[in-house]
């Protein structure tokens, strides 16, 4: 995410804690609050994917992103 886009939401943040917001400005909160999150699980998703557990003796147990991936299907 750009980061005009989250010192927007700051901003907001600030606001919405002083003197409050519009309607139009908690909607624009609202909209950019998902897509931060949205861009966060993708990175989160992109790290998982790429992480594994390896135990004492070298042996790969399990690839974190196949377990996260498997346990969302459930």
């Amino acid at each position: 995410m750009e980061q005009k886009r989250i010192d927007r939401i700051n901003e907001l943040a600030r606001k919405a804690k002083t003197v409050g917001l519009t309607e139009t400005e908690r909607q624009e909160q609202a909209t950019l609050r998902e897509a931060y999150r949205a861009d966060f699980r993708r990175s989160l998703t992109g790290i998982l994917d790429n992480t594994t557990i390896v135990d004492e003796q070298g042996n790969v147990v399990r690839h974190v992103g196949d377990a996260v991936k498997h346990k969302q299907s459930q």
